[in-house]
């Protein structure tokens, strides 16, 4: 069944708002600050979780948090997805309901994501099914990759207070999505892929956020080997990056990056020169 079958609004939202604020000189400034919205998910009638979230794409978002969930094996399982910003309310419509969803909702966890993302049911169910297939990434594609998503991030210069995430190919940058939380931009890419029919297999997943143990989960879900991130990581997300087979790839600044695991899948094809070989070759 085709994932256009599903009825969704359009119900897309600025992401910023204007506000008036008063500077350090007692002058008074209209500035952008970046919005904040309660949308809370009823599924079939039934009401799951509120999401906070700047309500750019709250269709994707939503598709892609039940697909991140694990409440939703494919996209033919859902007949509408709709949006009312009057209730700050999405309604999803499913065809033959979902399978021990009071069971799967009764458990959750609260992740170490912005805004404390929440996962629902067993983190490690099928994790063991998970197979990734890593494909070689160039080091001057990284540098170039940097560049070209330094370019999208939006919201964050104009108002702050977001993070972005963006869905790469070789240093192409195919789809970038800013939200208040990394694990809210993770989930609208998810949506995107699902409805676009994308594998993940060749893409390369980049966050401004922490590389945490949901972030690691979820892209792996999602079928993509690679991940990477201007910020660090913590201890779990490595361990399951080691176990699921993830390249992960933190710190990355201008020139500066650091692999935690996967370096045989880099070719280190632009190398930096130390700062003392490249005093010597400036004094030349």
């Amino acid at each position: 069944m085709s994932t256009h079958s599903i009825q969704m609004t359009r119900a897309g939202l600025d992401a910023s708002i204007p506000v008036r604020a008063i500077d350090e000189r007692g002058q008074p400034l209209e500035k952008a600050i970046a919005a904040e919205r309660p949308l809370t998910l009823y599924i079939d009638k039934r009401e799951v979780v509120t999401l906070m979230t700047l309500g750019c794409e709250p269709e994707l978002l939503v598709l892609g948090w039940l697909r991140n969930q694990r409440l939703i094996e494919r996209p033919g399982q859902i007949r509408a997805i709709q949006v009312d910003w009057e209730t700050d309310s999405v309604a999803v419509t499913t065809r033959d309901g979902i399978d021990r969803l009071d069971s799967r909702l009764a458990r959750k966890t609260v992740t170490t994501g912005c805004g404390q993302g929440t996962v629902f049911g067993d983190l490690m169910d099928d994790l063991e099914k998970i197979r990734l297939q890593q494909r070689p990434l160039r080091q001057s594609q990284i540098y170039q990759l940097l560049e070209n998503i330094s370019q999208h991030n939006e919201v964050y210069r104009q108002a702050g207070a977001v993070h972005g995430c963006a869905l790469c190919r070789g240093s192409e940058v195919l789809r970038f999505v800013e939200d208040v939380g990394r694990h809210n931009a993770v989930d609208c890419l998810a949506g995107w892929m699902w409805l676009q029919q994308i594998d993940g297999s060749d893409l390369c997943f980049y966050t401004t956020g922490r590389l945490t143990s949901e972030m690691v989960i979820k892209v792996a879900q999602m079928g993509i080997p690679m991940l990477l991130s201007r910020s660090g990581l913590t201890q779990m997300g490595l361990e399951l990056a080691q176990r699921l087979g993830v390249t992960l790839i933190a710190r990355a600044k201008g020139r500066h990056f650091l692999v935690y695991h996967g370096a045989e899948f880099i070719d280190f094809d632009a190398v930096p020169p130390r700062l003392a070989e490249h005093r010597e070759r400036c004094a030349v």
